[in-house]
């Protein structure tokens, strides 16, 4: 075992930052892929935005985003991370503790995060260059460091071992709209035609925490949703969709 090793202090550079439909950490999906409607751009900053550093992309249908988990950051510093060597998976109830290292908890001595996200293609844009995205799970402003294109042969292993995220996550839930949410749904303009059903599949997830699950729970949600707040409940296997309105 080597010992009295220096510390070494690995500065990050941020080369983009996303542009995301989920305006706050309530309301994400906990894994990528979980809510295909959910699309987003990647903001390539300078002086990354050469076009030639991406040269070849265009041939890969899925990316790595390397990314710092910047809403869980200690409020009195900048690079410190609140962590615990113990934590609450909410698949497994939110109740059973395991190590923070088997777990995908955004609470880790160092705060980056690991994002399968499908491509779409490069868009350049008033002299600025992006990525469109979709099937993400990161809040808007995320901020990216690096991107890595995936590949099926070395990076999918389907007879691999999973623990107790071995399987998909199930979605039971019914989700429903009333009045209000459906008239508004209907008088939005065509960049919006598919609200209804982002909204559908970021509830099917259930946002809640995982000891609400197993409750009574009368509480009406809210979460920011692209240029929306939603209000909804939930009543045992339902969802409701109380309101839509513009922020």
């Amino acid at each position: 075992m080597l010992k009295n090793q220096p510390m070494v202090n690995v500065q990050h550079t941020i080369i983009g930052r996303v542009h995301s439909p989920y305006k706050e950490k309530f309301a994400v999906p906990r894994q990528p892929g979980l809510v295909p409607c959910a699309k987003a751009e990647l903001e390539i900053l300078p002086p990354f935005n050469d076009i030639n550093a991406f040269n070849g992309l265009d041939e890969f249908s899925h990316l790595w985003l390397i990314f710092t988990f910047h809403k869980n950051l200690c409020p009195d510093s900048e690079s410190a991370n609140s962590w615990s060597p113990m934590v609450r998976p909410p698949r497994l109830g939110g109740n059973k503790r395991v190590g923070v290292f088997a777990t995908r908890s955004p609470n880790r001595p160092n705060p980056i995060g690991l994002s399968l996200v499908r491509f779409h293609g490069l868009i350049q844009r008033e002299g600025k260059l992006f990525l469109s995205l979709s099937n993400i799970d990161l809040v808007d402003g995320t901020p990216i460091i690096d991107i890595k294109p995936y590949l099926p042969y070395a990076d999918a292993k389907p007879d691999a071992a999973a623990g107790f995220a071995q399987t998909t996550p199930s979605s039971p839930l019914i989700i429903t709209f009333s009045e209000q949410s459906l008239s508004k749904l209907a008088d939005l303009p065509a960049e919006y035609q598919m609200l209804k059903q982002f909204i559908i599949e970021v509830l099917q997830q259930d946002p809640r925490p995982a000891y609400k699950k197993s409750k009574v729970d009368t509480k009406v949600y809210a979460m920011h949703l692209s240029d929306f707040n939603i209000k909804w409940q939930c009543e045992f296997d339902k969802i409701k969709v109380l309101s839509i309105d513009n922020i």
